[in-house]
């Protein structure tokens, strides 16, 4: 038998050792979560994990975990694989050692004498780590299995352990030494294999472990946010442990300077996003509503007609909020990339470009397009000519923007987290230390919808969600998850500039029998020099009436919805915004826009005359928000009329949005 090697190596190429990676999580826990810093406190009232004692047991439980995440890479196949130039396959993922080898009975009685130690749990964490561990056979997207210890490699030899290296015993020693445990486990001296008895019998009981915990999870909310807070900080430890290392960084200087930077302050707000977007828009001062808004607490549904200013409303809010918690980040969440990043061009834009930041699936694409192609440069002097940067790696994408204090991003970005998505846990501490307002929460997907719910059930952090309308069922439940309705009848009725907004007759409401009348609306309001918005229900009839109003007018349309490549679409939305862009010194061109869905969400899309098929009634109100949003005109006109089908709405949908519709007048 080989002997065991000198030193064992945790990552490719012999950067770092097996030991020196363990200590450095551990230290990264340590200083990341410690109690007395914003982050670890803002980690612990995230998770709701109450009272010094239980805090302190969170540490703990982390700090072990941390030591004995990657312990399973002291075995033969892991050293040859990064001690080799070629990829060489390994028999059993290293994590899925290091639980196997918490569930040895002489290491779980070991660990047991320190009651304050859920050995569970940090056995889901460690196993966890890399969310590629499962009970069952499921297959992920890329063909492989990751049942918990079964062989991914065809080798049939045992795999030898090293687990009484050195490293391995001076690992264990901190242990005892963070947890004041008395002696050392021994370590069994028998190589891996699934028939081997030692490990198959192991892994039984480890099954049955984690079956005992999942049912005791389902009981005890407060032990499934325990988990799950030792979970995701272990992701988050490790990624920085490991990701600052590959950049030759010194860990603990990093997070000294990132995560214990000062907090972030209502000065801070005022002047780098409020101030100047007010002097934008060439505004004195707020309007009141927004005043009142700020007012409403930490957990508040904004329910404002579009244009009525609900984003500088929400900046406020977050400016209260900074003066109630110790936070460092205000997030602003959109359903799509496009939203996200005109609230990024809009707002979070303004701010320094250290303190700004844009999270999509694209947003390096949608940051460099911005720089190289600005706008009217009085308006976006602020972006031009900046590089903001994002990292392709997972783990150095998230770290990142730990430094960052504005976000625009995309909903899943964040959210994600909750199905586990591994760069969303790495986001998390970046969560935690936030206020977070989520906008335009009609456009929400079932299964969207309920991430939001369970997101705002489980975790106490200050929370904003907003939209223009809602149906009633998804209002309730979004009160019933501890949001307060603002404004209400009450509310209305005490804000005149709210009502002004509100009330205003922006629109005349004109429906058309049919397609064909609905086509004159739009040929002739072109001819006259209007902009016409025409918004359907599928792609296939926006790029039908499209190639025919091109045909009519002799002039290029423009034709904006979901199918359009990533490069192609991110030039027509451009194009479309400012086609429909707000003019101030002179009269807008003519311009005709063909859209689906994709135009209800955020865009600042200012139309004469707007014509669209019967949808749900949210995303008809979505819709009429496209006209004459800026009251640059006595009204806009609405021309509404019937698709030739109902999909991709159900029936019922559309027989209350006619009901809706003879209300307004449209009979």
């Amino acid at each position: 038998m080989n002997r065991m090697p000198e030193q064992l190596w945790a990552k490719s190429n012999r950067i770092l050792t097996l030991e020196k990676h363990l200590q450095d999580a551990e230290m990264a826990v340590q200083q990341i979560f410690r109690l007395d810093g914003r982050w670890g406190q803002n980690w612990c009232r995230f998770f709701q994990i109450q009272g010094d004692e239980n805090q302190q047991k969170f540490l703990l439980n982390l700090r072990i975990a941390a030591l004995f995440h990657d312990i399973g890479k002291a075995n033969e196949d892991f050293y040859a694989a990064v001690t080799s130039a070629g990829f060489l396959p390994q028999v059993l993922r290293h994590e899925h050692l290091s639980a196997l080898i918490l569930c040895l009975p002489e290491v779980r009685s070991w660990l047991g004498q320190n009651s304050a130690l859920e050995v569970d749990v940090i056995t889901a964490a460690v196993l966890s780590h890399h969310l590629k561990a499962s009970e069952g056979e499921k297959v992920t997207s890329n063909g492989k299995s990751y049942q918990w210890c079964q062989p991914q490699s065809l080798k049939q030899s045992p795999l030898r352990l090293y687990l009484n290296h050195d490293e391995v015993t001076r690992s264990l020693r901190r242990i005892a030494d963070i947890a004041n445990l008395k002696s050392l486990p021994n370590l069994p001296n028998v190589s891996w294999h699934p028939i081997q008895s030692l490990w198959q019998e192991t892994r039984g009981k480890g099954i049955t472990f984690a079956r005992k915990l999942r049912s005791s999870i389902r009981k005890d909310k407060d032990r499934q946010r325990f988990l799950v807070a030792v979970k995701a900080g272990l992701i988050a430890a490790d990624a920085a442990a490991s990701g600052l290392v590959r950049q030759g960084k010194d860990i603990s200087d990093w997070i000294e300077t990132v995560v214990h930077s000062k907090a972030l302050s209502s000065d801070e707000i005022a002047t780098k996003i409020i101030q100047p977007r007010l002097e934008q828009i060439q505004a004195k001062d707020l309007r009141e509503f927004q005043k009142q808004l700020a007012l409403q607490g930490s957990k508040t549904l904004l329910l404002s007609a579009c244009g009525s200013g609900k984003t500088l409303a929400a900046w406020k809010w977050a400016e209260v909020q900074s003066q109630t918690y110790n936070i460092g980040k205000v997030i602003f969440l959109y359903p799509t990339r496009g939203t996200a990043t005109e609230g990024f061009r809009d707002y979070v834009g303004w701010a320094p470009e250290a303190d700004a930041a844009l999270i999509t699936g694209t947003a390096r694409y949608e940051l460099e397009a911005m720089r190289d192609n600005p706008k009217e440069e009085s308006k976006t002097s602020a972006i031009a000519g900046k590089t903001f940067r994002t990292e392709a790696d997972e783990r150095l994408f998230a770290l990142g923007f730990w430094s960052k204090r504005f976000f625009s991003a995309t909903v899943d970005q964040f959210l994600s987290f909750m199905e586990h998505s591994y760069q969303s846990l790495c986001l998390l501490p970046v969560l935690a230390d936030s206020a977070v307002i989520i906008d335009e929460v009609h456009s929400f997907d079932r299964s969207m919808f309920d991430t939001l719910i369970s997101f705002l059930q489980t975790f106490d952090i200050p929370v904003l969600c907003m939209t223009a309308t809602l149906p009633k069922c998804r209002r309730k439940e979004l009160e019933e998850a501890g949001l307060r309705v603002f404004p209400t009848v009450t509310d209305r009725a005490q804000l005149d500039d709210l009502k002004e907004k509100e009330e205003v007759n922006r629109y005349l409401l004109e429906p058309v029998p049919d397609f064909n009348a609905a086509f004159d609306k739009a040929v002739n309001a072109y001819q006259s020099g209007l902009r016409v918005l025409w918004v359907v229900n599928t792609v296939d009839r926006c790029l039908a009436i499209s190639q025919k109003l091109e045909i009519c007018l002799k002039v290029p349309t423009l034709t904006y919805h979901s199918r359009f490549r990533l490069c192609d679409r991110a030039e027509v939305h451009k194009q479309t915004v400012a086609a429909f862009a707000p003019q101030s010194n002179k009269l807008p061109n003519a311009a005709i826009a063909v859209t689906t869905q994709v135009c209800e969400m955020s865009l600042d899309l200012d139309a004469d005359v707007l014509i669209t098929e019967v949808a749900p009634i949210s995303a008809l109100v979505q819709r009429f928000g496209r006209a004459n949003r800026h009251l640059k005109r006595e009204f806009a006109m609405l021309h509404v009329y019937e698709p030739p089908g109902n999909l991709p709405y159900t029936k019922d949908e559309l027989v209350v949005a006619r009901r809706f519709l003879n209300e307004l007048g449209c009979d």
